[in-house]
Parts: C-alpha cells; sequence; structure tokens
C-alpha cells in the first residue's frame, strides 16, 4: 500500500507558505502568534 505523505515542495510551499499565510488575515494572526512565541521558523 502507498505511503500516504508524498511530499511536493511546490504543494508545501503554496499551502503553507509564508506568503499564503499573509494572503488572509487568519494567517496573518498565525504568524503573528508565533513571532510572539519565539519560533525561530515561522512557516514553510
Amino acid at each position: 500500500m502507498k505511503r500516504t505523505y508524498q511530499p511536493k515542495n511546490k504543494q508545501r510551499k503554496r499551502e503553507h507558505g509564508f506568503r499564503a499565510r499573509m494572503r488572509t488575515r487568519a494567517g496573518r494572526n498565525i504568524i503573528k502568534a508565533r513571532r510572539r512565541k519565539g519560533r525561530k521558523i515561522l512557516s514553510a
């Protein structure tokens, strides 16, 4: 049986990347929360 996770970098960036996050208000809130928490990596 094929595994469920078939990694694709373009798809990953499109769905979870920084630019995708900044597109919506909720996404910007996620980035803000991660900055507040002091995350080294903010998004994919």
